[in-house]
């Protein structure tokens, strides 16, 4: 059985679906996780995640780890069940009414207390070492930050094998990108850096998508960007950027065109990227 299969349980379910015991108990878990003083900063973001949140959650608090830790939800204008949902969980949030993940993940950033702090997306379920795994990589001397690589959920639209061909390649491709160019490899669910220096160099709020690589960007001339390629630190999430490509075929072929045309500035390194005008806020 695959590790996340208790997590699917209530994945994309309706919050009036889930039982009032698995409810309770996730609730639990998060209270005795929750530390006052902790050494990493768990941080989600959610707009309108209802169905998602609590199999994120879920898998969190499951973590094992042997430090203290906080988790702190950003609700991000919401206007579905999420936030009665982290009502019922009793678990840290903060509203943030400027829609936008920069503007989330700043909100998030700014509440953290802790040393070290993990980007989280509540569409996505976290194997039981994440936390330990990311913590460990950022103390390694001279990283600025870590981020890892992710699966998707196979369904009845998507096989396993056809999810594991998509993410080979694509993850031989981000080995690749990371020798010169990690920042364009880092994805926000995947993202762990030094709460000080995510503080001094802040997230991007003036963009709609890309608030992630623009820090990682950042960040460079304070240290490596490393990538963590552990299984242990692997999650799973929705496969809805696989159907916008129009299913695995269709974002096979999109994403190998887009890989030939920037493979010759895989080797070379660049300090600024132009922002494209359907990205501005």
């Amino acid at each position: 059985m695959k590790w996340y299969a208790p997590y699917l349980q209530t994945y994309e379910r309706p919050l009036e679906q889930v039982s009032q015991t698995v409810l309770q108990q996730v609730r639990t878990k998060i209270a005795a996780m929750q530390s006052d003083a902790p050494l990493a900063s768990v941080i989600a973001i959610a707009h309108n995640e209802e169905t998602r949140l609590l199999s994120c959650l879920h898998s969190l608090c499951d973590n094992k780890v042997d430090f203290p830790v906080e988790l702190i939800v950003v609700n991000n204008n919401s206007t579905d069940g999420t936030e009665q949902l982290l009502q019922q969980l009793g678990v840290c949030y903060h509203n943030e009414s400027q829609k936008g993940p920069g503007h989330a993940r700043q909100c998030g950033l700014n509440h953290a207390k802790g040393l070290f702090h993990l980007c989280i997306d509540s569409d996505t379920i976290y194997p039981p070492h994440y936390i330990s795994t990311m913590v460990h990589a950022l103390q390694h001397k001279g990283v600025a930050c870590a981020y890892g690589l992710w699966s998707f959920i196979p369904d009845e639209r998507h096989s396993a094998l056809g999810l594991w061909m998509i993410e080979t390649l694509r993850d031989c491709y981000l080995r690749l990108q990371q020798i010169r160019r990690p920042e364009l490899n880092v994805r926000g669910m995947v993202f762990a850096f030094k709460t000080e220096l995510g503080r001094k160099v802040g997230f991007r709020t003036d963009i709609i998508r890309g608030e992630d690589g623009s820090m990682a960007l950042a960040m460079k001339p304070y240290g490596k960007l490393k990538l963590v390629t552990s299984h242990r630190a692997r999650p799973v999430t929705g496969n809805g950027t696989i159907s916008q490509d129009g299913g695995l075929c269709g974002m096979f072929v999109r994403r190998a065109k887009k890989a030939l045309q920037g493979f010759g500035g895989l080797f070379v390194s660049k300090k600024h990227y132009e922002d494209s005008d359907d990205n501005l806020l």
